[in-house]
C-alpha cells in the first residue's frame, strides 16, 4: 500500500487499561460461498499491489483456509463507551486500525455479508477523544508539525492512506476504548477493554465506498510498524509483540493468539531485516522425493525474497520454480487431461485419492524450517476439475513480476508464528479446529484456547471464525 504518512508510535498511544489474555472472535467475509477462479486472481492481484508498493504496506490477514471460498477473515470488534460492534478486516500488513465515521458520505451504508454496518460517532462514546495536531503522536506520524497548526488550536490530526489498487481512506485520528475478551481460565474468558489510538474514515474512495457490496467496517491493522494494533499493545509494556494464527483448510475457522504460545512448539526461523512484510529466505524446494535443481540459487530469485502472507488465497512461484515444479506434479498421472481454465488454471479431472495420487511439495528455508503442502491443499475444485493453485509470477505485470508469495494454500492447516521480539517467524503442522496452550504472563499460568465461531445477524450458525487471544507481559518480566 502506497503510504502517505510516516507510521511511528509514541508513548501517548499506549494501551492504558492492563489487558490479561483476551480474545476477539472472527469470520471468513465468505464463509461457505464458492467464488469463481476470476475472483481468485483478482483478489490476489489487488493484493500483491498493495504488497509491493514501495512506500508501504498493505497485507491483508486471513484468507478463507478454502480455495472456493476466497475472501479476508474479519473481526467483530467493540468500540466506544457505550459499546458498538464493528466488522473489521484482520490486516497483517497495514499499520492502521480505522473505522468508517459518521461524517463520511460515501461510506458504505450495507453489506451483502449479512452484517449490520456502523458508522463510528465520537460524540456517542464517553471514552473517545480528539487527536489533536500538536499532539507529539500526530507530529511524529506526519514527519513534522502540520502547516497552520498552533498550540491549542484544537485542529485534528489528519491521515490519508493511498492502496495500490487505487482505494484510499482519508480522515483524522482519534483515542477509544476497544473491547474484547480477557481469557480467565481454560476456554474461559471476562470482559476487558483498552485504549487505541486509529483513525476516523471520513472519506473513502475505490473499493472502500458505498459501491462496495461486501463491505465492512473498517481495518483491523496487525502490520510490523509501531502505528499497528499488535505494536500499540506490545508498547504498552504489557504484552509481547508475538502473534500466532492457524487457518483451518477444512472449515474456514481457526485460532489468532496474540502473546506467548507454549503449545505446540514450532521452529523459527529469521525475517530478512529492512522489510515491511514477513519475508524469509527460500533454500529449496522439494517435489515428492526429488528436490528440483536451480542454476540460480533461491535467495537471489526476486528482491523481498518469499513473502507469507495467509491473505493471498493461492501461492505465487517464479518462472523457475513454477515451471518444474508443476511439470514434476502432472508427470505423476501421465495419461491425465490437463486443461486451462480462464487462461490461467491448470486443471484436470482426476477421481481417486489425491494424497496418493499426487506428490507433496516441500519448501526449505534457513534454520531447517520447512513447510510441506499436501496435495489435497493445493489441489482445489472447480465445475467438476481439480485446479492447481500454484501460479506462475513470472507471467504477472512488472512491478510484480517473479516474486515468491505464499498464501493460504501453503498456510492452512498450520499453526505460523509470528516472533517479532527475535523478528524470526515458523510454522507447523497443526489441527486448527483443535486447542493451543498460551501462557498467561501476568499469572505464569497456562491456559487452553481453542477455535471459537461468531455469527453474524444473518447466519447464527456460521463455522468459519476465528479467535484472537491477546496475553500480558509484566514490565517486571520484560527487564528482567
Amino acid at each position: 500500500m502506497a503510504r502517505l504518512i510516516a507510521s511511528f508510535l509514541l508513548s501517548s498511544m499506549l494501551v492504558t487499561t492492563a489487558i490479561a489474555a483476551s480474545i476477539f472472535s472472527v469470520k471468513s467475509k465468505y464463509a461457505g460461498q464458492e467464488r469463481s477462479l476470476a475472483a481468485f486472481k483478482e483478489h490476489d492481484s489487488l493484493r500483491q499491489l498493495r504488497i509491493l508498493a514501495v512506500a508501504g504496506v498493505d497485507l491483508p490477514l486471513g484468507g478463507s483456509g478454502r480455495h472456493d471460498a476466497v475472501g479476508l477473515y474479519y473481526a467483530k470488534v467493540g468500540i466506544g463507551t457505550p459499546t458498538k460492534n464493528y466488522y473489521m478486516q484482520v490486516d497483517t500488513g497495514s499499520d492502521l486500525m480505522w473505522v468508517n465515521c459518521i461524517q463520511c458520505k460515501e461510506c458504505p451504508k450495507r453489506s451483502s455479508l449479512g452484517i449490520d454496518l456502523t458508522l463510528y460517532d465520537i460524540n456517542d462514546s464517553s471514552t473517545g477523544k480528539m487527536v489533536y495536531c500538536d499532539e507529539e503522536f500526530c507530529q511524529e506520524i506526519n514527519g513534522g508539525q502540520l502547516n497552520g497548526c498552533k498550540a491549542n488550536m484544537s485542529m485534528s490530526c489528519p491521515y490519508l492512506e493511498i492502496y495500490g489498487d487505487g482505494s484510499s481512506t482519508a480522515g483524522y485520528f482519534v483515542s477509544d476504548d476497544v473491547q474484547y475478551n480477557r481469557v480467565s481460565g481454560d476456554l474461559q474468558t471476562t470482559a476487558g477493554n483498552g485504549s487505541v489510538i486509529f483513525g476516523c474514515g471520513a472519506r473513502q474512495s475505490g473499493n472502500l465506498d458505498s459501491s462496495n457490496e461486501e463491505a465492512l467496517d473498517g481495518i483491523l491493522g496487525f502490520g510490523k510498524a509501531n502505528s499497528s494494533v499488535i505494536s500499540q499493545l506490545a508498547a504498552s509494556g504489557k504484552m509481547k509483540k508475538m502473534f500466532a494464527h492457524c487457518l483451518d483448510g477444512v472449515s474456514g475457522g481457526g485460532i489468532f493468539a496474540i502473546g506467548y504460545v507454549v503449545q505446540p512448539k514450532v521452529n523459527m526461523t529469521s525475517l530478512i531485516p529492512n522489510q515491511p512484510h514477513y519475508n524469509v529466505n527460500m533454500t529449496a524446494v522439494q517435489v515428492g522425493d526429488d528436490f528440483l535443481k536451480f542454476t540460480t540459487d533461491l535467495s537471489e530469485v526476486g528482491e523481498r525474497g518469499t513473502i507469507i502472507d495467509s491473505g493471498t488465497t493461492l501461492a505465487y512461484l517464479p518462472e523457475m520454480i513454477y515451471g518444474p515444479l508443476v511439470s514434476k506434479i502432472i508427470s505423476q498421472q501421465p495419461y491425465l487431461k490437463v486443461h486451462t481454465l480462464h487462461d490461467d488454471y491448470t486443471c484436470f479431472q482426476y477421481s481417486e485419492s489425491l494424497d496418493e495420487g499426487f506428490p507433496n511439495v516441500t519448501f526449505y528455508f534457513e534454520n531447517s524450517v520447512f513447510l510441506k503442502v499436501h496435495p489435497h491443499e493445493y489441489l482445489f475444485p472447480y465445475e467438476g476439475f481439480w485446479c492447481i493453485g500454484w501460479q506462475n509470477s513470472g507471467m504477472l505485470s512488472k512491478d510484480r513480476r517473479n516474486i515468491t508469495l505464499l498464501g493460504d494454500l501453503a498456510l492452512s492447516n498450520k499453526l505460523v508464528l509470528y516472533d517479532l521480539e527475535n523478528q524470526v517467524i515458523g510454522w507447523t503442522e497443526y489441527n486448527c479446529s483443535s486447542n493451543i496452550q498460551v501462557k498467561d504472563e501476568q499469572t505464569g499460568t497456562v491456559h487452553l484456547v481453542g477455535s471459537h465461531y461468531i455469527s453474524s445477524p444473518c447466519n447464527q450458525n456460521a463455522p468459519f471464525v476465528i479467535v484472537f487471544i491477546f496475553l500480558t507481559t509484566l514490565l517486571h518480566y520484560l527487564f528482567n
